[in-house]
């Protein structure tokens, strides 16, 4: 095991590189890449897949070397976004996701708005000057850390937040008031108590630890493990884990989260592809509790912020020479950029993709070739349904 467990990104500058995804994991590597090449990224650190090796060669410990470097990557972090961890008026929140060497989307745990309790809620309420925001991101946690690191079941939390809209007469949970979302929380700290035998942990620091060995932990989960043996994933130590400034899509009509692609992953075509959402986290994106709206009609709502994701766009592209798969976030009009990785593409995708690569002059033929997966050829070889034919 190497003696470095903890590498920061942020910043405009980064301790490890796109070259690194063995140790830094796909997201971490890439993260660092972003940063370097003056993307706006909020600023993090990266636990390595060796200390998840070690994790569980020592029977599901934190290796002690690693936890002095986590504290110094906080401090990192703390000073180059300008707030502190646990900050009872102007808390730094962040979120902590898992990230292999190879990409295996939904598979592990992911915790964010990590760092609030019943008092940071306030402060955050008072420095946003948005009570509403403040416990909808408290619920989250709780919800969260929750079900992925303490083994509650998500669909208690669920089960309160419908009960909650039903008596509120209101179909989407962004109907409900900052009183409402207040009431949820102590419901949700309620069904937390009922299955772990505790309260939910104030402390922040108390809170790190868990939500890390949380996603450790997922690497050996059912849905990852069979993952891995679908896609004939071997060789890899674990999973890093990307401890990350939280920003946040959910602080009103200026915010919005939402994924693309950086050309259509069904035909390949070469057009911005992909959703997002006004006012909401990440997850309400792929959730499918709301509709989101397609890429394109960003350009209407934030013209300034859809212009600079197309440049974005094409930044990607240039450098990884590939098309790009993103998670981006608006805060009150600010663009951050989450997480970029290959696009997954259908076998037809595939094949244009690389043959406009090609005629770009982005790639030569022998990789073109390389790119397309021998069973992608299938969805050529097979018969089809007219995209544009009238269909019962």
């Amino acid at each position: 095991m190497s003696t470095k467990h903890a590498y920061f990104f942020g910043g405009g500058a980064a301790d490890g590189d796109g070259k690194m995804k063995e140790l830094l994991g796909g997201k971490g590597a890439n993260l660092a890449e972003m940063s370097k090449i003056g993307i706006p990224v909020p600023p993090g650190f990266t636990i390595t897949t060796e200390v998840c090796a070690a994790y569980y060669d020592q029977g599901k410990a934190i290796p002690e070397a690693a936890i002095p470097q986590i504290d110094d990557a906080m401090k990192q972090v703390e000073e180059c976004f300008g707030k502190k961890f646990g900050d009872t008026s102007d808390p730094l929140l962040v979120s902590v996701r898992s990230g292999a060497a190879l990409s295996m989307p939904g598979m592990m745990n992911t915790i964010l708005n990590l760092g609030l309790n019943d008092a940071s809620v306030e402060g955050l309420a008072k420095k946003t000057g948005n009570a509403r925001f403040a416990y909808d991101s408290y619920r989250r946690l709780i919800d969260m850390f929750g079900s992925t690191a303490m083994g509650c079941e998500h669909k208690d939390f669920e089960h309160e937040l419908h009960a909650m809209k039903k008596a509120k007469k209101v179909k989407l949970d962004t109907g409900l008031t900052a009183d409402d979302l207040k009431k949820l929380v102590a419901k949700y700290k309620a069904v937390y108590k009922k299955h772990v035998k505790k309260d939910f942990p104030r402390a922040p620091r108390e809170q790190l630890p868990l939500a890390i060995t949380a996603v450790f932990n997922s690497w050996t989960g059912h849905k990852a493990i069979e993952y891995r043996r679908i896609e004939r994933i071997t060789g890899l130590k674990g999973t890093a884990v990307n401890v990350q400034a939280m920003v946040f899509g959910n602080m009103g009509e200026g915010s919005g989260t939402g994924v693309a692609f950086t050309r259509d992953p069904n035909t390949g075509e070469n057009v911005f592809y992909g959703d997002y959402l006004i006012n909401a986290q990440g997850e309400d994106v792929v959730a499918g509790i709301r509709t989101p709206e397609p890429i394109a009609q960003l350009d209407s709502e934030m013209p300034g912020v859809y212009k600079q994701l197309m440049d974005i766009r094409e930044k990607l592209e240039q450098h990884y020479k590939e098309m790009q798969d993103i998670e981006f976030t608006v805060q009150d009009g600010t663009l951050y950029m989450l997480q970029t990785r290959s696009g997954k593409r259908t076998g037809t995708a595939a094949v244009r993709i690389a043959v406009e690569m090609v005629k770009e002059g982005m790639i030569d033929e022998t990789t073109a070739v390389k790119r397309v997966p021998p069973d992608g050829l299938n969805h050529l070889l097979l018969p089809q349904l007219d995209p544009k034919a009238k269909v019962k």
